[in-house]
C-alpha cells in the first residue's frame, strides 16, 4: 500500500522539484531559448566580423580612389562605365 517513497513526501524536496522543472522548461527564460539566444549571439558575432573585413575593404578602395587615374581604372573595371566613343563586351563564365 504504501508506494510513495518518503522523500516524496517531503514538502522541501517535492517543491524544490517542482521549482527546477518550472525553470527548465515553464519559464519565460528557459533551457531552450537560452540555448537559441546563444546560438543567435554567434551568427550575430560572425555577421559582425564579415562586416567588419567588408568595411575595411571598402575603405581601401575608396583611399584607392581619391586618385583620378584610379577612379577612372575602378570605374571602368568594376562598375563598367565606359567612354563615349568606346563599347564594352562583358563576357561571364557560366
Amino acid at each position: 500500500m504504501n508506494r510513495i517513497p518518503s522523500w516524496l513526501k517531503n514538502k522541501y524536496i517535492l517543491t524544490s522539484i517542482l521549482f527546477g522543472v518550472y525553470f527548465l522548461f515553464l519559464d519565460d527564460w528557459d533551457v531552450f531559448t537560452l540555448t537559441r539566444q546563444k546560438q543567435k549571439l554567434k551568427q550575430i558575432e560572425s555577421q559582425d566580423k564579415r562586416m567588419d573585413s567588408s568595411l575595411k575593404q571598402t575603405k581601401k578602395t575608396l583611399d584607392r580612389l581619391k586618385n583620378m587615374d584610379e577612379l577612372e581604372a575602378y570605374a571602368r573595371s568594376e562598375k563598367f562605365f565606359k567612354r563615349d566613343d568606346e563599347e564594352i563586351f562583358v563576357v561571364t563564365h557560366e
